[in-house]
């Protein structure tokens, strides 16, 4: 391989976002690069082991499908009929990988049809024979497919329980939301939910005098046994009263009011270490448990309480955001140092990165209010406001995002421009608002280049020690 190419190789083999970069690397080397032809005959050059192949078949499958894709991306760089000729050899390739088959023929589905249409005869026969294959499993994935154990525990994969509805901030949200999330119901114990979604009684006098007494038997609470059978006295009620009236009943009982010792062993006796993909319970759970305590929170949490937040996040990482993270930072106040701290914890510890990229879209992004809804009871959504409040905290737990190489989506990076913008002449002084700058600007350049001259203009309106930093990362870019 040639040294020259080198660089546009890294690009295929690292980037999140070749066809992008490979196109501006094509673009801004013009004078100092080879011409596109020459990228296409070297690969489609001969290799020296295999000289009735192709260079370009000798590479990694993803490499391939990357470089097929950047060719259907920015095809008009290119000629057309080597473009043709490269996909020809691809999809006539016995040993090519289902995915740059797909590239391939996607390549050729863009190219000019006049030309092409005689290529292949027998495409429309191949794409029937692909149909099934193209539905079916990858093969390191075969395995995997028999295990009750989810693959992705952080994906909210459950189907069997999409028509049922649930209480957010006092109103009723159902699947056909954007975010499309199974939280109720959850199988609890018996698995009796799908009975009980049918035919829940409401909650009667009965119910709530239940609820008053083990609220008053979990303040007197002196030992773990006596909290581990108030544990399963509200698991039955809730169970008894079905899922709608978990809400109620929870709000009855006031568990948050336990102390932190009593709160942990509640938490983790009733919650259910072995359901990972559906999100109901272990969101009521959180949002009533612990969410009541962080929400006043002014000084650093209990080692217990954090510790007992951090290890149920984990098990349940779908519940956290919509029950924990979301409430949190959509405080009416919102957030301060210590929930700063808390919620960057929780991200860095129990959360993947691509779902912590979907959650900072959904929270920077979201235009309609249910797309901003949150898990909460009814007695507490009033400390939730549908509006981000941008404090200096806040832009911290973003920095921390980025420094845990968490990808933002451009329509974030978009958004997180608007917003410094918007907030630089309130935030001119703030060593921690110029930090952010540094950190954003550092780690998202390439995506907000299009967006240099608003950057500027709004880190000319600070005033910290960091303020040159940025203006020289700025004009690097």
């Amino acid at each position: 391989m040639e040294q020259q190419w080198l660089p546009l190789f890294t690009i295929f083999l690292n980037s999140p976002s070749p066809e992008n970069e490979a196109s501006l690397w094509f673009q801004q080397g013009l004078q100092l690069h080879p011409s596109p032809s020459s990228f296409l005959s070297l690969l489609l050059s001969p290799p020296s082991r295999s000289p009735n192949s192709i260079f370009f078949l000798t590479l990694p499958s993803f490499v391939q499908a990357r470089i097929l894709s950047f060719f259907a991306y920015d095809r008009r760089r290119f000629s057309p009929s080597i473009l043709r000729i490269l996909a020809g050899n691809v999809v006539r390739s016995s040993g090519s990988d289902f995915w740059v088959l797909r590239s391939a023929r996607n390549l050729l589905d863009v190219l000019p049809l006049d030309d092409c249409q005689s290529l292949e005869p027998s495409r429309e026969v191949e794409a029937e024979e692909c149909g099934d294959v193209f539905y079916s499993l990858p093969h390191w994935l075969c395995d995997h497919a028999a295990s009750t154990t989810p693959l992705l525990p952080w994906l909210p994969l459950s189907r069997e329980h999409y028509h049922s509805s649930l209480q957010v901030k006092g109103r009723t949200f159902r699947n056909n939301a954007p975010r499309n999330m199974d939280f109720w119901p959850e199988s609890v114990g018996n698995n009796q939910d799908d009975e009980i979604e049918i035919s829940s009684p409401s909650l009667d006098v009965l119910g709530r005098e239940k609820a008053a007494a083990l609220k008053g038997g979990i303040l007197a609470l002196d030992s773990t046994a006596k909290a581990m059978h108030i544990a399963g006295e509200i698991r039955k009620l809730c169970v008894d009263y079905g899922t709608n009236n978990r809400s109620a009943i929870l709000s009855l009982i006031e568990p948050w009011k336990a102390d932190d010792e009593t709160l942990s062993v509640l938490l983790f006796s009733l919650s259910n270490e072995n359901d990972t993909s559906a999100t109901s319970w272990s969101a009521h759970l959180l949002c009533s448990f612990v969410l009541p305590k962080y929400l006043v929170l002014n000084s650093p949490a209990s080692r217990v309480l954090l510790s007992v937040t951090i290890g149920f996040c984990k098990l349940h990482p779908t519940a956290a955001v919509d029950a924990f993270l979301f409430p949190l930072t959509l405080r009416k106040e919102g957030i301060n140092v210590v929930l700063c701290d808390v919620l960057s914890r929780i991200i860095r510890e129990c959360l993947h990165p691509s779902h912590v990229s979907a959650f900072c879209q959904r929270l920077v992004c979201a235009e309609e209010d249910d797309d901003k809804e949150c898990i909460c009871l009814p007695c507490h959504r009033d400390c939730m406001s549908n509006e981000l409040v941008w404090t200096e905290s806040l832009f911290v737990l973003f920095q921390h995002i980025l420094n845990f190489d968490v990808w933002l989506t451009p329509d974030t990076v978009d958004k997180l421009v608007s917003v410094i913008s918007e907030k630089a002449d309130k935030f001119s002084n703030s060593l921690k608002f110029g930090n952010f700058l540094l950190c954003f600007v550092m780690k998202c350049g390439n995506i907000s280049k299009m967006h240099k001259d608003s950057l500027e203009k709004a880190v000319n309106h600070t005033d910290t020690f960091v303020t040159k930093s940025i203006l020289s990362k700025l004009r690097d870019l």
